[in-house]
């Protein structure tokens, strides 16, 4: 079972597979897997992709579900309508997303601990260098060979 330590990221619950959702190398590795070996089915995306070039992204989107973007529907400005009605200010500040707390499994978790800044390298300010060195090779170990990398 999860607790507060696991939801905060612990580096010593991902390991254990403890964390809230269990072994998340797993599901990376699951979907991306699946993402090469059935593109039509599964749209892997990394959050820094979309951050860096989100109309692109946007588009992609919209292709894969098959419903692409006309020409007028991109010169009236539709896809930039989308970004920010998605965008992570826009959700943070969802009333579905501020009601007082989320419970699962028997534990309690404020909303505003599920939104930090959505800004790429903000983890810098929530864990140790030592502890960011660790979980790289730790990770590293467990997509080794996969093709999978994380975004810089």
């Amino acid at each position: 079972m999860a607790t507060a330590k696991t939801m905060r990221g612990d580096r010593d619950s991902i390991r254990e597979g403890a964390y809230l959702g269990g072994l998340i190398w797993e599901h990376i590795l699951g979907y991306w897997n699946t993402s090469k070996a059935n593109p039509d089915k599964v749209l892997f995306l990394k959050y820094e992709e979309v951050l860096r070039d989100p109309t692109k992204n946007i588009e992609k989107i919209a292709e894969f579900i098959g419903q692409p973007f006309s020409d007028a529907e991109k010169e009236a400005g539709i896809v930039e309508s989308i970004i920010e009605l998605c965008s992570f200010e826009k959700m943070k500040a969802s009333g579905a997303n501020s009601t007082n707390s989320l419970h699962m499994m028997a534990n309690e978790y404020p909303h505003e601990s599920f939104f930090r800044k959505g800004v790429i390298g903000d983890w810098v300010n929530h864990v140790t260098p030592e502890m960011a060195d660790s979980l790289d090779k730790f990770l590293s170990a467990k997509f080794y060979g996969s093709g999978f990398t994380f975004a810089e």
